[in-house]
């Protein structure tokens, strides 16, 4: 892990940029979740560095009980991200699932997660800092500070770190809620797709075998679970046989 040695930003409280409105700004830019805490982490990094110690910055979020390391300022950061999360434990695990910050001040000395303290030794990092992000239940994630020389961070970085946390996991909560609503709607649409296709494929089936609607259905499931094919392809090749078709044109209103 090497150390910067151009300008950079002098510690000490958060930039104006890091502002609640301008996270949410930042919300609007982004394409996905993992676009903006992407960003996120690059400011982290770069607000607590400074000469002759760089800091690196991930983040880390759990959903469905899995640890994902979606997000990082640098190679560096994700590097050790994953390794972490490889482990299963770590200072970055454990101060998002005891929900409080941990600060490792020297790994060298440090006696707790062995395995992964010796593999980030081995990467160069000397201490660590945590910092849980608050997103209420919407999912849960940690800001991973990493630097290459011991007691690399200062209180005010602590300070620091915690507050720019503070002002991201409103932001982050957003983010995540109108991706949670995206992929409803794309579930719902694909949903409504599936829907018409077997529709128009019970009716073909009706027609030509001048049966029920019930009964041309059971001939669709009938024919799925034999094939072991999904109803909905079922449907479409029912379609496709008899109109020609490849894409199966399906028309409705959001």
């Amino acid at each position: 892990m090497t150390d910067n040695t151009g300008p950079l930003q002098e510690p000490g409280g958060l930039a104006d940029s890091d502002s609640e409105q301008s996270f949410q700004r930042l919300v609007l830019e982004s394409r996905d979740v993992r676009d903006f805490l992407a960003e996120l982490a690059v400011r982290a990094a770069s607000r607590l560095s400074v000469r002759g110690n760089t800091i690196h910055s991930g983040v880390t979020v759990i959903r469905r009980r899995k640890p994902q390391a979606v997000a990082a300022s640098d190679a560096a950061a994700r590097v050790l991200d994953e390794l972490q999360n490889g482990f299963g434990d770590g200072p970055c695990l454990t101060a998002l699932r005891k929900r409080t910050t941990l600060l490792v001040p020297d790994l060298a000395t440090e006696k707790r997660w062995e395995p992964y303290v010796r593999a980030a030794l081995e990467h160069g990092v000397s201490s660590i800092l945590a910092v849980p992000l608050d997103l209420s239940g919407d999912a849960e994630a940690v800001l991973n500070l990493y630097s290459g020389c011991s007691n690399g961070f200062s209180a005010e970085d602590i300070s620091t770190a915690e507050a720019f946390a503070r002002q991201a996991a409103g932001s982050i909560r957003l983010i995540l809620r109108i991706t949670q609503l995206n992929e409803a709607r794309e579930d719902m649409s694909a949903a409504m797709q599936s829907r018409t296709v077997i529709d128009m494929a019970i009716g073909a089936i009706m027609a030509e075998n001048r049966c029920t609607r019930d009964e041309a259905f059971n001939v669709l499931t009938r024919a799925s679970s034999t094939r072991n094919i999904k109803l909905r392809d079922v449907a479409a090749s029912v379609i496709t046989s008899i109109s020609g078709e490849e894409k199966i044109p399906t028309h409705f209103s959001e």
